[in-house]
């Protein structure tokens, strides 16, 4: 399992991430003092638990979790807390803490944390492979005839690990919107051009069409990253991997991913370069190959 500690007591960290590596349980691929520090590496590096503090500067634990919840992060969250108070150990469990770990930190009781959480997250794994695998099933019968343009392209976000992810629902609209103009594979036209379009089928004024253009950009971008992500993780654990293979050095510029994979084998948590047009490209044209 891979970690994240977000505490604003260094010696709180050190004591955790020595535990968690001594006891064999995972590995710590990142800290953070404060939940404004932690956010955007915690949704970059995608760790499958989050140990985080109740009390700290900037952005409290609650509000911390609130936030990644909101940006779609799926990993489990584990409270630690001084405070002995049954209000806001509520409102820690409504917006989504799996458990809690009391300060100060006793080997034993983050070991047997840890350990159950473990248990709960691969449990929560295993039934959404089995739901996946029910939906599989199902979209097969139900699409039996022809698949149209969203079917294909959906069946290679699904693929990538991000046809949940709330960008996926943009992409497919930029796909769908060249297929519209019947536009030739190459040049598309400029990313700013249809992202705009696209945001004028929900937005009327020109001040809300550029701020939403703007906020679909940005959904597209971490989609994009998260998809690298995914497929990185694949070449680590398997370079022979068919959706690695075919996909990492197709719809991404390779070398961007052997940097993410070397980053996740050293846990480095840099930031990837995200080329949005070249994927667009690529799925575009495999769209046109596929519905042809």
């Amino acid at each position: 399992m891979r970690y994240f500690i977000v505490d604003d007591d260094r010696a709180s960290r050190v004591m955790l991430k020595q535990i968690i590596e001594d006891s064999g349980l995972g590995t710590v691929i990142g800290e953070a003092r404060n939940g404004e520090d932690a956010i955007p590496q915690i949704l970059m590096t995608q760790p499958e638990i989050v140990l985080i503090d109740l009390l700290m500067p900037k952005l409290d634990g609650i509000a911390t979790v609130e936030h990644l919840i909101q940006n779609r992060f799926e990993g489990q969250f584990i409270m630690i807390s001084q405070v002995v108070n049954k209000e806001m150990v509520g409102e820690a469990y409504e917006q989504g803490i799996d458990f809690f770990i009391h300060k100060p930190i006793n080997r034993i009781e983050v070991e047997n944390v840890l350990k159950k959480t473990t248990e709960q997250f691969r449990l929560k794994n295993s039934l959404l492979v089995i739901r996946q695998s029910l939906t599989n099933i199902e979209l097969s019968e139900q699409k039996a005839n022809k698949a149209t343009s969203r079917d294909h392209i959906q069946s290679i976000l699904n693929d990538m690990g991000i046809v949940g992810e709330i960008g996926s629902e943009d992409i497919i609209a930029i796909i769908e919107t060249l297929l519209a103009h019947q536009h030739k594979i190459a040049p598309l036209p400029p990313l700013k051009e249809l992202y705009e379009e696209i945001a004028a089928v929900t937005k009327a004024t020109p001040d809300d069409i550029l701020k939403e253009s703007k906020a679909i950009e940005q959904r597209v971008r971490r989609t994009i990253l998260a998809a690298m992500i995914n497929l990185a993780n694949l070449g680590v654990v398997d370079y022979t991997n068919s959706e690695f293979e075919y996909y990492a050095p197709r719809y991404f510029d390779f070398k961007e991913i052997r940097q993410l994979m070397t980053q996740i084998e050293d846990h480095d948590n840099r930031k990837a370069k995200v080329n949005i047009k070249k994927f667009i490209q690529v799925l575009y044209s495999d769209i046109l190959t596929k519905l042809n």
